[in-house]
């Protein structure tokens, strides 16, 4: 007799609840051999689990079956962590924010205040592929750094004068 999948993850501490666990199934977010499984799947020694945590993929390798929670010490001798470097680094990746402020009282943007916040939008996610762009062929456009300051004088005013937007 096996040990049910949301038993185990919840055992060897993947996910602080049971219930948790259960949910994660259900919704599709635990993968054994690249298919969903039900909360109530047995788990065999051997098996590679696949949980999705937001924009991670973390992969399991089931050493042993357990169906009682324990101690984190513990879990090396059931669990295996064999997830990828690459899935790893996403951990890390750096998280940017914008923050924007307008004016009380200024009302919605006009058709042309619409379109400069939308280019300096599209100018600041997609930053690394206009970088590559803009040095191959030399254009003049503005690009707002990692800090998130504009390196023309056009962005700079339009950042603090015309939408009143804060990066």
């Amino acid at each position: 007799m096996g040990v049910r999948i949301d038993k185990w993850l919840w055992a060897v501490r993947v996910f602080k609840t049971r219930s948790d666990a259960a949910e994660a199934c259900k919704n599709g977010r635990v993968t054994i051999g690249g298919g969903g499984v039900k909360p109530s799947h047995d788990v065999r020694p051997g098996e590679i689990i696949v949980v999705r945590k937001g924009a991670v993929y973390f992969h399991y390798k089931v050493l042993a079956e357990i169906g009682n929670r324990q101690p984190a010490k513990n879990v090396p001798d059931y669990a295996l962590d064999v997830t990828p470097q690459a899935e790893r680094d996403k951990l890390n990746a750096p998280r940017e924010t914008i923050f924007m402020v307008r004016e009380r009282g200024a009302g919605r943007p006009t058709k042309k205040e619409r379109r400069q916040i939308d280019t300096l939008m599209d100018e600041f996610y997609f930053n690394d592929e206009e970088d590559d762009e803009l040095s191959s062929a030399n254009k003049s456009q503005p690009a707002i750094t990692s800090a998130g300051t504009a390196q023309t004088p056009f962005s700079t005013r339009l950042i603090a004068d015309t939408t009143g937007i804060i990066i």
